[in-house]
C-alpha cells in the first residue's frame, strides 16, 4: 500500500521516456502562438470592469504561465492554460456589468469556485456530474458562449452599434475600428486556411500594426476609437492591485447570498464542462486515451485546473481552464508534459513586455473574439435537433445568452426549460426520460434566484 501511495505522489512526468525534445518544444511554442491572443484579450475584457489593464497582462501570463507547467509536471499531458473565453466575459460584463458587482467579490466568487473544483477533483466527483447533466445541454452552453463572445467582438469592433429604433444595428464600414476588424477577421480565415500556426495572433498582430501606423499619422483620430501607441516595450506591470482583493464582505448582506451562489455556480458549470470537454477532446486527438475512452491522469488534469482557478483568482483573474489551441501543438508532435512546460515558460517571459499588449486596441483582438465564437459555435451541429424536449432548451439556452448578454441568464433558462419541459413530457408521455438529480438541484436554485 506505501508503495502504491509513493506511486501515486510521484511526478506524472518522470514516467517520460525517449522524450523527443526537439519537437516536444516545437509543440509547446506553436501551442503558445495559439494560445497567446488571451494576453492581449483577457485584459482587455476584463478591464471592462474596473481592473487596470497592466496589472491584468502580468496576472494573465503569470497564471497561464505556472498552471501551464504544472500541467506538464504533474499531469503529464501537452495541454496548455490560461483564463477561459466566455468565463472573462461572464466576469466583466455579466458579473460586474449587468449585476453591478464590484470586480473583488467576483473574483471572490471564482476563488470559491476554485475551492469546491478542488474538492470535486479530489473526491472524483467531476467526472461523476458530467454524466449527469444531458449532453445536448453540454453542447449549447459550449454554443451559447461562443455566440456571446462573437456578439462582445462585434461591439467592441463597430461592427455592431446601439440603436434607438432597432436596439442594435450594423456598424458604419467606414470607420477604422470597423475596418481594421475586417482585416482582422480576414488574415485569421486565410491563415487558418492555409494551416498557419497561431492564426489568431497573426489577425491580431495584423490588425494592431495597422492601428498603431493610424495613431502614428493621425493621434488624435485615433484616440477617438480608441487607439494608442505602446509607450514603451520592456515594462513589468505589479499585480498588486489586483492580487489578494477576494473580498467575502458582500455576503454579509443576506439578500446577496443567492446571487453569490447563482454567480458561483454559473462559474462552476461553465468552468467545468470547458475543461472537460477540451480534456476529453485533445486528448482523443493525440490518442491519448485508452480503449475505454478513458484519460490518462485525467484526475491530476482536473485538480490542476482547479488550484489553477484558485491560484488565479489570487492573482487576479478570472477562472482558468484548458485551451482547445492545445491541439495545435499536439498536431506538431506534442504528447508529453514537456510541451506544456514550454508553453509556460513562455507565457512567463511574456510578462515583460506589458506595454505592447496593453496597446493592443479592441478592434484589433475583436477578430479573435468572433472567430473564437465561431470555434464554439461548432458544437451546435452535434444537438440532437430531432427530440424537441432535447431541443427547445438546448435552443433557447443558446439564444438566451446573447439576447440577455448574460451567460448565466441563458444557462438559467436554459436548465429550467430543460427540467419543465421534460417533467411534463414524462406526464403525458409513454417514453419516460430519466432526468438527474444535479439537474432537479441546479433548477431550485434558478427558481429561488427568480422568485427570490
Amino acid at each position: 500500500m506505501q508503495n502504491l501511495k509513493a506511486k501515486q505522489r510521484k511526478l506524472a512526468i518522470l514516467d517520460n521516456k525517449n522524450v523527443d525534445y526537439k519537437k516536444e518544444t516545437l509543440a509547446g511554442i506553436t501551442t503558445f502562438l495559439a494560445m497567446a491572443y488571451i494576453i492581449a484579450v483577457n485584459p482587455d475584457i476584463l478591464s471592462k470592469s474596473g481592473m487596470p489593464v497592466g496589472a491584468l497582462v502580468t496576472a494573465t501570463c503569470l497564471s497561464a504561465g505556472l498552471t501551464s507547467i504544472f500541467m506538464g509536471v504533474y499531469a503529464n499531458l501537452p495541454i496548455g492554460l490560461a483564463s477561459g473565453m466566455g468565463l472573462n466575459a461572464f466576469f466583466a460584463f455579466t458579473v460586474c456589468g449587468k449585476y453591478g458587482i464590484s470586480w473583488t467579490v467576483a473574483l471572490t466568487a471564482v476563488f470559491v469556485e476554485g475551492l469546491i473544483f478542488i474538492i470535486l477533483s479530489l473526491f472524483s466527483v467531476r467526472e461523476a456530474v458530467v454524466n449527469a447533466i444531458p449532453r445536448n445541454m453540454k453542447l449549447a452552453v459550449t454554443g451559447g458562449i461562443g455566440l456571446f463572445i462573437a456578439f462582445i467582438g462585434m461591439l467592441n469592433s463597430g461592427l455592431v452599434v446601439q440603436d434607438q429604433s432597432t436596439t442594435v444595428a450594423l456598424g458604419r464600414f467606414t470607420t477604422p475600428s470597423v475596418a481594421i476588424a475586417c482585416l482582422g477577421i480576414l488574415i485569421i480565415v486565410i491563415l487558418e486556411k492555409k494551416k498557419v500556426k497561431g492564426a489568431m495572433l497573426w489577425g491580431i498582430l495584423g490588425g494592431t500594426l495597422v492601428a498603431w501606423a493610424y495613431a502614428l499619422f493621425d493621434t488624435r483620430g485615433a484616440a477617438a476609437f480608441g487607439i494608442y501607441l505602446p509607450n514603451g516595450i520592456f515594462k513589468f506591470e505589479s499585480l498588486t492591485p489586483i492580487a489578494g482583493k477576494v473580498d467575502f464582505s458582500f455576503l454579509s448582506n443576506s439578500a446577496n447570498i443567492l446571487t453569490f451562489i447563482g454567480v458561483v455556480l454559473t462559474f462552476l458549470f461553465v468552468d467545468f464542462f470547458d475543461t472537460v470537454g477540451t480534456l476529453v477532446g485533445v486528448a482523443t486527438r493525440a490518442n491519448l486515451v485508452d480503449k475505454e475512452g478513458r484519460v490518462p491522469n485525467a484526475g491530476r488534469a482536473l485538480l490542476v485546473d482547479a488550484v489553477g482557478t484558485t491560484g488565479g483568482a489570487l492573482m487576479g483573474v478570472s477562472a482558468i481552464t484548458a485551451y482547445i489551441e492545445s491541439a495545435t501543438g499536439i498536431e506538431e508532435g506534442g504528447r508529453t508534459g514537456f510541451t506544456a512546460i514550454v508553453t509556460g515558460v513562455l507565457f512567463l517571459l511574456a510578462m515583460f513586455l506589458s506595454p505592447i499588449f496593453i496597446a493592443i486596441p479592441s478592434c484589433a483582438t475583436a477578430p479573435a473574439l468572433i472567430y473564437v465564437g465561431y470555434l464554439m459555435m461548432g458544437t451546435v451541429k452535434e444537438i440532437d435537433f430531432s427530440d424537441i424536449t432535447e431541443a427547445v432548451p438546448a435552443f433557447l439556452t443558446i439564444s438566451m445568452m446573447p439576447f440577455t448578454y448574460s451567460i448565466g441568464d441563458g444557462l438559467m433558462i436554459g436548465i429550467l426549460s430543460y427540467v419543465i419541459i421534460n417533467v411534463i413530457s414524462n406526464l403525458v408521455s409513454k417514453d419516460k426520460k430519466k432526468i438527474s438529480a444535479v439537474m432537479y438541484l441546479l433548477a431550485v436554485i434558478f427558481i429561488l434566484k427568480l422568485v427570490l
